[in-house]
């Protein structure tokens, strides 16, 4: 049984905005990963948020991320998220008006 999904989604950045989304993203509960990409799409740094997480870890990774936007003009984060599944739709009981019962 599949408990979540794993889902991607891409934000396209400015440098001046870069580390307060890093910041925000970390903050969220669903974001498993985040990468930082440029603007022709080569991969700057990859930062699995459970390690972020921890208290002792952010700072550092806050000053490398706004050290990164020194470089590049835009930036491109791609976000890995959960999303829990959605119950399905409740059937009805064999033997239950509805069921289809073929009388």
């Amino acid at each position: 049984m599949e408990t979540g999904k794993t889902i991607f989604e891409e934000i396209k950045v400015a440098a001046h905005e870069l580390a307060e989304m890093v910041k925000s993203l970390i903050h969220e509960g669903n974001v498993r990963r985040i990468i930082i990409k440029d603007e022709h799409g080569h991969t700057f740094v990859e930062i699995p948020v459970t390690v972020a997480a921890v208290g002792a870890m952010f700072a550092p990774i806050l000053a490398a991320v706004a050290a990164l936007a020194t470089m590049v003009a835009k930036f491109t984060i791609v976000v890995e998220k959960t999303r829990e599944a959605e119950n399905p739709p409740a059937q009805p009981a064999a033997g239950s008006p509805g069921a289809g019962s073929g009388i």
